[in-house]
């Protein structure tokens, strides 16, 4: 969960910085995070198209400049013949129901995340594929309240 933070740093995305990692047998394959296609403005240059319209959380998806970190995980794989079949996604963020598709599509078995993101759809397609979905207590949330981390 550590690497998915640290490449959610990468993101440009104004509203969610998102990280995600594929790893499978204990390696990563791929990473990626919230931001726009390769060469193209990205919102951190030339502001958000989802903020200038007024969109709420989970809706307008389809203004977004920004591949979300799980799309962007599943391409660069995608991109250097790398297979993630069978493979676990750690991601800063719950997906949201296009990436859900896309995982259960890729083969990706497993998912673990920290932030959730509500969208019953997501939840209901890697539910009904039989995708195991972990959330793990994350690390700012406990810094913020000074609880102290869950034992191992």
């Amino acid at each position: 969960m550590q690497v998915a933070r640290v490449v959610a740093g990468r993101s440009t995305c104004l509203r969610r910085p998102g990280g995600a990692v594929i790893v499978r047998d204990k390696r990563i394959l791929a990473t990626g995070y919230n931001g726009a296609p390769t060469g193209l403005p990205h919102c951190l240059d030339i502001g958000c198209l989802r903020d200038q319209v007024g969109a709420l959380s989970g809706e307008r998806q389809e203004i977004c400049r920004a591949s979300h970190a799980e799309q962007n995980a599943l391409v660069q794989a995608a991109r250097y013949g790398i297979a993630v079949e069978g493979g676990t996604l750690y991601c800063t963020t719950f997906p949201c129901s296009i990436c859900a598709k896309m995982l259960v599509n890729a083969g990706i078995r497993r998912v673990v995340y920290e932030e959730d993101y509500r969208d019953p759809l997501a939840r209901e397609i890697m539910d009904l594929a039989g995708m195991e979905v972990v959330r793990v207590e994350s690390a700012r949330l406990r810094d913020e309240d000074h609880s102290p981390a869950p034992a191992q």
